[in-house]
């Protein structure tokens, strides 16, 4: 699978009842196979959405009927949808994406992940164009810092806009029920006002208010399917960049991977796990290492839900791009036993404060490229060598696929080594043609190496 395309996974949701505009008065075929109208047969149409590495997309139309539909006889003129490519047209029994069809009320049309009317996660800088106007590694996309802009502590400019799913569809083709029924062609256009967002839909949206420090904050959690509370679970805390400050609670779901990459079916399949990801209503940490008081509500937070569920406090994660990756550092330096291990993505930390990740057990990705991650990660690591810690270092390609990743991640692994770096080379990160800066490309790639999180997932204090 192309890593730039990376689909998190499939979960399987239920859509909603709905009114479906457009929709004619019941139908005129019956089962003699005299031909109707087919809108006058249509249920439902819903909106399906995916996460990939660059953020929420809408993916596919799912047109329920009132018959099970034959998939052999669809194809992708058989629909069209405004502003959209259409690549795939076949049949299910639920509003959700499949491998391979399988006749059932449902016709789920798929579309281009890479129309430009995909995208759903919009950063209000622009693609590439960090708020400092820099390409560094601090408070999120910042790059150029507080002195060059960028936003500092306190700041709640809300960094992306999350879309609303929606789509209009037509059915210009004929559609054939398996009974040998025919839906005639049908200029009605239906626009969708139902939606599944896969994976994100199995998070709960929840709030914490902290006695210690006063503030609320707002969180996404992901909870096991199975939750037994007789067994104890691992946890991973994803915290976002600067970008999806103050956004709606779902923003560190749409965003990218970092947090919903642990949730996926594959995953979950290997590691069952919890997965927590706050949503910050303000820039917690920026450029001078000096974070608000949300950077001890989340340790709480973390310390709270560790306490509600049966989760073992020897598998607590932490996960982080930018502003998140240097809150990840900073929570392992403060508290030095909270967390079992780090991933850390494009993110920095003054190497003077750096002895105590000598420590921990750390998987550090940036851009070689990157002007001001890159840098300070070495130092950092130097700092960590300088204790007598072994540290496994590779340079990676970041046009590899899967299996060239999946190469990458076990050559390090086999070193045994505490704390693993690995920078993707220069100049292979961003996307050709893109203006994608290589700071905000670093984790669109990385959340897209499961070996990395198997990794993780295999620690303990």
């Amino acid at each position: 699978m192309d890593r730039r395309t990376f689909m998190a996974g499939s979960a399987t949701a239920t859509a909603g009842a709905l009114t479906v505009l457009g929709s004619a008065t019941p139908g005129s075929a019956d089962e003699a196979g005299r031909t109707g109208s087919g809108g006058d047969h249509v249920r439902s149409v819903t909106a399906i959405t995916q996460v990939f590495g660059s953020g929420q997309k809408l993916v596919a139309v799912a047109v329920e009927y009132d018959s099970d539909i034959d998939g052999s006889t669809l194809s992708t003129s058989t629909f069209a949808v405004t502003d959209r490519t259409v690549t795939k047209v076949y049949t299910n029994r639920t509003a959700d994406l499949a491998q391979r069809g399988r006749n059932g009320r449902y016709v789920v049309v798929e579309l281009s992940p890479d129309d430009t009317a995909a995208a759903l996660w919009v950063t209000q800088q622009g693609p590439g164009t960090p708020p400092g106007g820099g390409s560094g590694g601090g408070s999120g996309d910042d790059g150029g810092g507080p002195g060059a802009g960028g936003p500092v502590v306190g700041d709640s400019t809300p960094g992306g806009t999350i879309v609303a799913a929606q789509a209009t569809l037509t059915q210009p083709g004929t559609v054939t029920t398996t009974r040998g029924r025919r839906y005639a062609a049908d200029t009605t256009a239906r626009t969708t006002d139902a939606v599944v967002n896969l994976i994100v839909d199995d998070f709960r949206q929840l709030s914490f208010s902290d006695p210690a420090t006063g503030q609320t904050l707002r969180y996404n959690l992901f909870v096991p399917k199975n939750y037994d509370h007789r067994k104890s679970y691992p946890m991973v805390l994803f915290m976002h960049d600067a970008s999806v400050v103050n956004v709606a609670t779902q923003g560190p779901l749409v965003q990218g991977l970092g947090a919903v990459c642990w949730a996926s079916p594959e995953d979950q399949a290997r590691h069952e796990s919890f997965v927590l990801a706050p949503e910050y209503g303000s820039v917690v940490i920026d450029d001078n290492y000096e974070p608000s008081t949300l950077f001890e509500a989340t340790a709480n937070l973390v310390r709270s839900v560790t306490r509600e569920y049966s989760i073992d406090p020897d598998r607590l994660y932490t996960t982080g791009q930018s502003m998140g990756a240097m809150l990840s550092l900073g929570l392992n330096i403060r508290y030095p036993d909270l967390f079992a291990a780090a991933f850390i993505v494009a993110g920095q930390w003054p190497e003077t404060q750096a002895a105590p990740l000598a420590q921990k057990k750390l998987w550090i990705l940036v851009s070689a490229d990157d002007t001001k991650a890159y840098p300070g990660e070495q130092a950092i690591t130097e700092v960590i060598q300088d204790q007598g810690t072994q540290v496994s270092t590779a340079l990676w390609d970041g046009r590899s696929t899967a299996a060239e990743f999946a190469a990458d991640v076990r050559s390090m692994k086999s070193q045994r080594a505490p704390v693993n770096f690995a920078a993707f080379e220069t100049g292979t990160v961003v996307p050709s043609g893109s203006t994608t800066s290589a700071h905000m490309a670093t984790w669109q790639v990385a959340y897209t190496i499961p070996g990395i999180r198997d990794w993780i997932m295999r620690q303990s204090r």
